[in-house]
């Protein structure tokens, strides 16, 4: 996949099928949108995402601080899904007051040479947000391509969302999360050096320490999958700042049930699954020892009554 990102300046060889977006998520709502890209991808066009490197309503200060996939997640996300370009592009003045029919003509037509722009009934663009879907379809028979406006996936009666999502997800309803992106909630980080507390118990752990403005789900124990260099491992995580040690930061501290390895500086991805109990302080190391060992067997319960191990999931 190409990665186009830190510019405005790139040009596309072949003409395209974008959609254009934030691509929080890439929920099922997104899944709709990529499938459709893809499908025309097929008559011989590039296949383009078109987002920005950090989220609008995040850069102005509105709504939200925190988004469910950082940069590095959404792109291995989108490459893996057969996505020809991504493109990230700077949030930077001039494009933030490009009127919409010089975006539709700069962007769209000129550099990425549409022949499809496929997006959704609430997309908008352009400097205050006054392109709609209908302007870029009347732009569209001007400037030479076809625009196609998906109507929103529905979970039931309600359109899935991210902002949905992250509601969800604060909520600490995991399962639910998992329903609406279609994916289990992960994290992918480096494994980095803990304590090593679990190790001395015979109950090693990996910690990894999420980029600043991954949203975490509540504190707490989860049962989770992890993937590292392509190997499958069951466990628990703990997100939180661990109390009973007095961790400065929030983090995730995982206990793989069946790995004894040396994982420091490999990459991890974690999928969480069910939450297992709240994060709390303990009296004392030893009666966190304990807890440790009964979340686990909570998890491997968990994992032997649903079957995790050999499902289809994203890892690396």
């Amino acid at each position: 996949m190409k990665y186009m990102t830190d510019t405005l300046d790139f040009q596309l060889e072949k003409r395209s099928v974008v959609t254009l977006g934030k691509f929080d998520g890439l929920h099922k709502g997104h899944e709709k949108l990529l499938q459709r890209v893809l499908a025309l991808g097929k008559e011989g066009y590039e296949t383009v995402v078109f987002t920005f490197d950090v989220s609008p309503l995040v850069k102005l200060g509105t709504r939200i601080t925190r988004t469910l996939l950082n940069n590095e997640e959404r792109k291995i996300l989108l490459e893996r899904k057969g996505i020809d370009t991504l493109i990230e592009c700077p949030f930077v003045p001039e494009l933030i007051q490009m009127e919409p029919e010089d975006f539709v003509r700069e962007i769209l037509a000129v550099q990425l040479r549409a022949a499809y722009v496929i997006v959704g009934p609430d997309f908008h663009f352009g400097y205050e947000r006054k392109g709609t879907p209908q302007l870029l379809e009347q732009l569209g028979k001007k400037y030479g391509f076809q625009v196609e406006i998906l109507k929103k996936e529905l979970d039931g009666d309600r359109e899935i969302s991210s902002t949905w999502i992250r509601e969800t997800l604060r909520e600490g309803r995991i399962e639910k999360v998992n329903e609406l992106l279609g994916y289990p909630y992960f994290v992918l980080e480096t494994v980095v050096h803990g304590r090593h507390l679990g190790r001395t118990w015979g109950l090693p752990t990996i910690n990894q320490v999420p980029a600043d403005g991954k949203l975490l789900p509540p504190f707490g124990v989860y049962a989770s999958r992890t993937f590292i260099d392509g190997k499958e491992y069951l466990g628990i995580s703990n997100v939180g700042v661990k109390p009973t040690v007095e961790v400065p930061f929030a983090g995730v501290e995982t206990y793989l049930f069946d790995c004894d390895k040396d994982l420091y500086g490999k990459e991890a991805w974690v999928e969480f699954y069910h939450f297992v109990r709240p994060e709390c302080k303990f009296d004392s190391v030893e009666e966190l020892r304990e807890q440790i060992q009964r979340d686990a067997d909570t998890g491997k319960r968990f994992f032997e009554r649903f079957c995790v191990r050999g499902d289809q999931g994203a890892g690396v």
